[in-house]
């Protein structure tokens, strides 16, 4: 029995994240993009108790702005690296982005490392997937091993084609990247979560704990936060925050929440009561 002193840990109540056979405690995972220095990024990952970061693939190869010596400054012994496709408007560039990336990950030893995240966005506005492309060059990244994780807008029938073709993940949009908006598609997000037979992972749009905590209470598997961490204005506190309330999310999910109604119940009894 659960005493006062101990609390219950998320350990004890929940399964680990699973993803194409591979298990991790963490259900947040980060980015590398966005951050002001290397050393607000190191403190972000580590403050937020991620065990998986997504990595673009394109920009560490260039050594773009913001991105260089970016794949020596983490431990990839320790963090999970998930290489993606940004950048790439079509399926073909994403699929030679998606097997450089593999390249990358096992020359910074993970052998193993046949992860992708599969973003196909020809539109430089609004940063909109691609449904057409992601489709194509999802299939094509499957027949070659890879465990793909795409990057898509919160359509149901996008979602279910993507895992009928063996994708490990979807990664339904909760509003435009970067965009701060929170949760705008939750109808369609709780359709896909509720058919779906892999993980689900909401991702872009979150800018705050409360819209995090509100995507794992819907029953998402995890959640990939990068702007609203990167771009705060102390990156490893909000880090630190959005870890917590994807950890809190999840509880109140597994918990199940009391049923609304429209009329107030009282929540001590009425029997017993003193009377004049």
């Amino acid at each position: 029995m659960q005493t006062l002193n101990k609390p219950l840990q998320q350990q004890e109540i929940d399964k680990p994240l699973t993803i194409a056979g591979k298990s991790f405690n963490s259900r947040l995972m980060t980015g590398t993009g966005k951050y002001r220095t290397l050393e607000q990024m190191q403190q972000s990952i580590l403050a937020s108790g991620c065990e998986i970061v997504t990595v673009a693939v394109r920009r560490v190869q260039t050594q773009a702005p913001g991105h260089e010596g970016l794949a020596e400054a983490i431990d990839w012994t320790k963090i999970w690296m998930l290489p993606n496709t940004a950048g790439c408007q079509n399926a073909e560039d994403a699929i030679r982005v998606a097997r450089l990336g593999r390249e990358m990950a096992k020359l910074l030893g993970q052998e193993d490392n046949n992860f992708v995240k599969l973003e196909v966005i020809p539109d430089p506005k609004y940063l909109l997937p691609d449904p057409f492309g992601t489709l194509e060059a999802a299939e094509q990244l499957v027949k070659e091993g890879f465990a793909v994780l795409p990057y898509i807008n919160a359509d149901p029938l996008v979602a279910k084609r993507l895992e009928e073709i063996g994708c490990a993940t979807v990664m339904p949009l909760g509003s435009p990247i970067g965009s701060g908006q929170g949760i705008k598609n939750a109808a369609n997000i709780e359709i896909i979560i509720d058919n779906a037979k892999v993980p689900v992972v909401v991702d872009a749009g979150i800018g705050t704990p409360s819209e995090a905590a509100t995507a794992m209470e819907m029953g998402a598997s995890a959640l990939l936060i990068n702007s609203a961490i990167a771009l705060a204005g102390q990156p490893a506190i909000m880090a630190q925050a959005m870890g917590m309330a994807t950890q809190a999310g999840r509880l109140a999910y597994l918990s199940g929440r009391i049923p609304i109604k429209n009329y107030a119940t009282a929540s001590s009894p009425v029997t017993g009561t003193i009377s004049s």
